[in-house]
């Protein structure tokens, strides 16, 4: 039975993640070989490099079909972190019929209608169940099936991805035709360690990573994007949060004003997009900062962000590959397309990234471009992939479920639309005396804002 799942890994071509992804391998196969089972396949996203966008995985489900659809039973989804019981795993999966459709995980659902969701279910929106992909989830072979047959006679939109658990579930689902998710107890997020996992096929626990010291202060360089007409509101909330944390911190406008201080580069502000001031801000990196400083995060003025977090992470990435990190999301990538960085949760580069970047002659088709899309199609072409880490966020802490934030230490959040910002800083961002060295999770007083 375990031979007839086939174990599909949310892995990275990044080195830091690529190690990770393998290690899950490894451990899913030294379980089979300890149970006495037949191998199962298990196989990395990253590798099926045919596919940009491979990691939105509808794009997979025509090859899964092909290649799976005869002798497997089921295709099991997990991260990297996930962490997997195979022999619970074997048994949970028993309890459905492996002949039926079935789309099974741990169910996440929006409190209020969100905008990453474009408000879907604005009525009533924790009636639409999706999955945590961090607890492992699930597709019987008859699923995947159907899925390959739709593929082909309605392909995927080029359109955006933007938050992937919501739209496979959307498209699983079409519009109630389709089943809806089943949730399974056993998929899991606790910690490993917690009293509560004895039930639990899955666990997951990787809160924030990191992998040696944090990097120095030094190390990292900060740009915040601004203009004009939010120096009076924007940056003085910059200034009572997170700068402190930042040793080397610059504010990029459309006006030299010496009281915060801005840096005016010259360009002109423009109501969208913004390529025109982020390529200044990257020449400006590579031409005005010591070659010592590795690192480059890019935020806007109604970014927060803990760079305290950070340096932590960063810690996990080598800066002489060419790193650019932050949230994940896809344009077109049904029929090629590309990744890109969302600009809102932060942007971070290695200083190797913007160099390749700017030596390849890639730039903006017009100043008020979207800056993160055309630095993602840029990457695209150089050959150089995105990373993507869940800890940074383009919108606000309201606009995710509680479920799914319980399991990270967050690095960013975006927005200060009807919330207080200040107060979601201290709450969710700042450094915390509790914070353990090693990277577990602690108890938060997250209270609802």
């Amino acid at each position: 039975e375990l031979k007839g799942i086939v174990f599909v890994i949310q892995s990275q071509s990044n080195s830091f993640h690529s190690k990770r992804a393998e290690d899950l391998k490894r451990d899913i196969l030294k379980q089979a070989v300890d149970l006495g089972k037949e191998l199962p396949t298990v196989l990395l996203i990253h590798q099926i490099n045919r596919h940009e966008g491979a990691w939105t995985i509808l794009p997979l489900m025509t090859d899964f079909s092909v290649t799976y659809g005869r002798n497997s039973s089921w295709i099991f989804f997990c991260e990297e972190d996930t962490r997997i019981q195979v022999i619970k795993l074997v048994e949970t999966l028993r309890r459905f019929d492996k002949s039926k459709e079935w789309f099974l995980g741990k169910a996440l659902y929006d409190e209020e209608s969100t905008i990453i969701h474009h408000y879907a279910f604005a009525e009533n929106p924790t009636v639409f169940k999706f999955p945590d992909f961090a607890a492992g989830w699930a597709l019987s072979i008859p699923l995947v099936n159907k899925l390959a047959k739709k593929l082909k006679s309605e392909p995927l939109k080029s359109d955006f991805t933007i938050d992937l658990k919501h739209e496979i579930a959307l498209y699983i689902w079409q519009k109630g035709e389709g089943p809806h998710l089943t949730p399974v107890p056993e998929f899991c997020t606790d910690d490993v360690n917690s009293y509560k996992v004895d039930h639990c096929a899955t666990t997951f626990s990787n809160f924030l990573p990191l992998c040696g010291e944090p990097v120095n202060k030094e190390d990292v360089f900060v740009a915040v994007k601004t203009c004009r007409k939010f120096h009076g509101d924007r940056i003085p909330v910059v200034k009572q949060t997170w700068e402190r944390e930042a040793a080397l911190i610059e504010y990029y406008s459309d006006y030299a004003d010496i009281s915060i201080p801005t840096i005016d580069l010259g360009i002109p502000n423009t109501e969208r997009g913004h390529c025109g001031k982020t390529f200044a801000i990257l020449e400006r990196f590579l031409n005005h900062t010591s070659p010592r400083t590795p690192w480059l995060v890019v935020v806007d003025d109604d970014t927060l962000i803990s760079i305290f977090r950070l340096r932590k992470l960063l810690s996990c990435y080598d800066p002489n590959e060419p790193v650019f990190l932050g949230e994940r999301y896809g344009y077109g990538l049904g029929t090629g397309g590309y990744s890109y960085i969302t600009g809102g949760g932060g942007m971070v580069f290695s200083r190797t990234a913007v160099q390749k970047l700017l030596a390849s002659k890639c730039r903006c088709y017009s100043m008020d471009a979207p800056d993160d899309m055309v630095l993602g199609m840029c990457f695209s072409g150089l050959g150089i992939p995105i990373t993507h880490s869940p800890l940074f966020h383009q919108a606000r802490p309201m606009d995710y479920p509680k479920d799914y934030l319980s399991h990270q230490i967050p690095v960013s959040f975006h927005k200060h639309w009807n919330i207080d910002p200040v107060k979601v800083y201290f709450t969710w961002l700042a450094p915390n005396t509790e914070e353990s060295r090693n990277g577990k999770k602690v108890g938060y007083n997250r209270e609802d804002l």
